[in-house]
């Protein structure tokens, strides 16, 4: 009887052990979640170690934050070493192709994408294209989802950005507070300007911009013979190293990183407003991948991941409540003048009207 007792007491013992030991070993996101919710998130962790790796694709933040994200994402959720996060950096023009190429083949190798071109993420909506998930993270983007800058259950952002008047405050004194000021800033030939006949975004700021400034204006920034760039990073660099006194489709983000190592780069948020570009995060309908696609889009729209986010690249957030900690650079939503535009409802004929008027006018 003793030799029994003994046995059922080690039995016990064991069983309290291996009860506790899964709960002190879970990781963050299974800490903080509660009820059903915990043991269906359980579930898609688990089902997302299976998978073993996911694809990431997004045109603005840059592989140093990402590797950032990452670390943080595996923490968050426990996953283990071998879990990989294939993360490519793409131009938009070059990423639009790719998704557009993937969908018409029916070969989909991409996870979650993030794009800042709400009218084709409207129309990949509209095709089924897009994964229907309702992300536990969409409660605090319900007043991004009212201005029209998300749709519920298909895509929220992971950050917004602008394009606006830059310069090198070390190099040129400009007081201007408009984005008439820009014209005769500096000498002709001297500014650089966002190339749209080669990227979606410039075209998307220079369409918002035409209905408040007019064709007549931008006809007044082609005579002042502006160079063509694409990516934000070589606009932002070519100020810094004199090459260019200003730049038109200037990127606070790229401000931000740039005075980190030393720059004195400035920016102006001009009275008739900006074009606020937000990057719509979503899931690829045949995602190879959908678990951990669903696990790495929450996390990004997470409150840590937001801080990530604003912390590195200076994009702004749509998550309510979010305490930008650096507003200078990323300030709330409701601190800028956006100018109003109902992405839904512009078509790619809309666009390629666009592109021709403004090749038009700068090269003609």
């Amino acid at each position: 009887m003793v030799r029994l007792t003994g046995t059922l007491m080690v039995a016990l013992v064991l069983t309290l052990f291996t009860q506790w030991l899964p709960a002190a070993e879970e990781p963050p996101a299974l800490k903080a979640a509660k009820g059903p919710q915990k043991e269906q998130l359980r579930a898609v962790i688990a089902a997302a170690i299976k998978e073993g790796e996911l694809s990431s694709w997004d045109v603005v933040i840059q592989p140093a934050t990402h590797n950032i994200l990452f670390e943080a994402f595996r923490k968050h959720y426990g996953m283990p070493a071998s879990f990989k996060v294939n993360y490519s950096l793409a131009r938009s023009a070059d990423l639009v192709t790719r998704i557009n190429q993937e969908v018409q083949a029916d070969r989909v190798t991409m996870d979650v994408v993030a794009i800042a071109l709400l009218p084709l993420v409207h129309e990949k909506v509209k095709g089924g294209h897009v994964m229907r998930y309702d992300s536990p993270q969409y409660a605090a983007y319900k007043a991004v989802f009212e201005k029209g800058l998300g749709k519920p259950g298909y895509f929220a952002f992971n950050g917004a950005y602008i394009f606006v008047p830059m310069w090198d405050a070390g190099k040129l004194n400009f007081k201007g507070t408009s984005w008439k000021d820009v014209i005769g800033a500096v000498q002709p030939g001297r500014m650089s300007m966002g190339d749209s006949a080669n990227s979606v975004t410039y075209l998307a700021t220079y369409m918002g911009l035409k209905s408040v400034l007019g064709v007549d204006y931008f006809k007044k920034v082609a005579a002042t013979k502006p160079t063509f760039l694409v990516r934000s990073e070589q606009i932002a660099n070519q100020l810094v190293t004199g090459q260019d006194m200003f730049a038109f489709s200037g990127m606070p983000t790229r401000a931000y990183q740039f005075n980190k190592r030393g720059a004195k780069l400035k920016f102006l948020l001009p009275k008739e407003g900006v074009v606020l570009l937000p990057q719509a995060i979503f899931i690829m309908a045949k995602a190879p991948h959908p678990n951990a696609a669903k696990l790495w889009l929450d996390f990004i729209l997470s409150d840590a991941g937001q801080k990530i986010l604003v912390e590195n690249e200076a994009l702004i957030s749509g998550r309510a409540g979010f305490v930008s900690p650096i507003p200078e650079y990323a300030p709330p939503i409701e601190k800028l003048n956006v100018i109003k535009i109902d992405w839904e409802k512009i078509t790619a004929e809309d666009q390629s009207k666009a592109k021709a008027e403004w090749l038009k006018i700068f090269k003609p």
